[in-house]
């Protein structure tokens, strides 16, 4: 308690005499809030611009001294990320005291420009939209549909990012992103995950069985420069889309943009995806009433491959997840760890620069999980069994990342 007291005390003695708008907070909100609260982002309402903030100065501050805003789930005291978006206990003090002080505007002299960062800095080279609106029906129940998107390539293309565009932000909750290259599972668009049809597609071999994952929080990964992952001529894409629950009709038609890398491309990335067949303990159910814990791990990698980014994956009932690497020296190597899981809000991690794992490395994970009915969360009352499902009412545990082969100097390669 003492050392949160001096620290408020702390804060307010470094805070600035008067406090507006312009120059102290625009940039704090343009920077952290702004590149999802704008139109057609995940933010619910913008915050573009002065008169944005100040309809709802009050509730920013209340959300920014709680930490709920800016949502950032990955514990930076276990590793930094380059899209990380943390406020500091200074900038949580400027809100608030801006607040207090009745929300002045100041001068406006020169607006700090919206930080790129995940984001795409051009026009995408290729978009790729569903061939049809799809009716979302109002049953008020979950809807998992797959798409058939054709790209048309006349010949292979290395691209630098593939970014998913939901056509309509309040139906769809997630989408997976998946690269065909036998042209067969044309007949799949607008096909429902529950008919028996879609298991005959699916033994078919995908070129890319996780091109790319988009829920609410997450954005394009734009590869380091001379990398690129491999886009097939006539590649078709699969859309596999979850639809929220909706007690009114509503209509979808989301695409996906792909960005060709502009220079050389001489290193392929990769996806390394650890799903639920990595774990060690199986089998993988979550029985009633319990707080189950599950372990996987990679085996040892048979070459040095050196991380772009890293994606956890859970649903409802997740409550933590750490992934960590040890190397044959038995160096242990920090990846992630999430303490407060939220479903509603998942993220891929850009490593500040390229995290490179020797041959031989072991990648673990852990994750915890919370089917009792203590849980607020927890979808079904009485509590039941769950096993694994794409339902979100099903469970997963997934680790999906980008790598490239390992090259000497990679340790000193940012993320852009």
């Amino acid at each position: 308690m003492l050392g949160i007291l001096f620290s408020m005390k702390l804060n307010a003695q470094q805070l600035p005499a008067k406090v507006t708008y312009y120059p102290h907070i625009e940039p704090i909100i343009r920077t952290n809030c702004a590149p999802c609260h704008q139109p057609k982002k995940a933010g619910p309402f913008s915050l573009l611009t002065y008169e944005d903030v100040t309809k709802r100065g009050k509730f920013v501050a209340q959300v920014t001294q709680s930490r709920y805003m800016p949502p950032w789930h990955a514990d930076p005291q276990f590793r930094h990320f380059a899209n990380e978006r943390v406020l500091t206990d200074q900038q949580i003090a400027l809100i608030k005291h801006w607040v207090e002080a009745g929300m002045p505007e100041g001068r406006k002299r020169k607006e700090t420009p919206i930080p790129q960062g995940p984001y795409p800095v051009r026009q995408p080279d290729l978009t790729v939209t569903m061939n049809q609106p799809f009716q979302v029906p109002n049953t008020n129940t979950e809807e998992f549909r797959f798409f058939h998107l054709p790209t048309h390539l006349p010949q292979d293309t290395y691209i630098e990012a593939v970014e998913f565009v939901p056509g309509n932000h309040v139906a769809v909750h997630h989408s997976r992103v998946m690269a065909d290259t036998t042209n067969a599972i044309q007949e799949i668009d607008g096909m429902s995950e529950s008919d028996p049809k879609v298991k005959e597609f699916q033994t078919k071999p995908l070129a890319d069985a996780f091109m790319y994952g988009w829920v609410p929080g997450n954005f394009p990964v734009f590869f380091p420069p001379n990398t690129g992952k491999k886009l097939y001529a006539n590649t078709d894409i699969i859309l596999n889309v979850h639809y929220a629950p909706s007690p009114i009709p509503l209509t979808d038609q989301s695409k996906v943009n792909f960005y060709f890398a502009k220079g050389p491309v001489n290193r392929e990335v990769y996806t390394l995806t650890m799903n639920e067949r990595y774990i060690t303990n199986q089998p993988f159910v979550l029985k009633a009433e319990t707080k189950p814990i599950f372990y996987m791990h990679t085996g040892r990698l048979p070459e040095a491959i050196s991380l772009i980014s890293i994606m956890p994956h859970m649903h409802l009932l997740g409550k933590t997840f750490l992934a960590y690497a040890i190397t044959p020296t038995d160096e242990v190597i920090p990846l992630i760890k999430i303490s407060n899981w939220d479903f509603k809000w998942q993220t891929t991690y850009q490593f500040q620069s390229l995290v490179t794992l020797p041959k031989g490395t072991v990648i673990f994970a852990e994750a915890t999980y919370d089917n009792t009915s203590q849980n607020p969360e927890n979808p079904y009352s009485p509590v039941r069994d769950i096993t694994y499902g794409w339902g979100s009412k099903d469970e997963m545990m997934n680790l999906i990342l980008y790598y490239v082969n390992y090259q000497p100097g990679d340790e000193n390669i940012p993320m852009r």
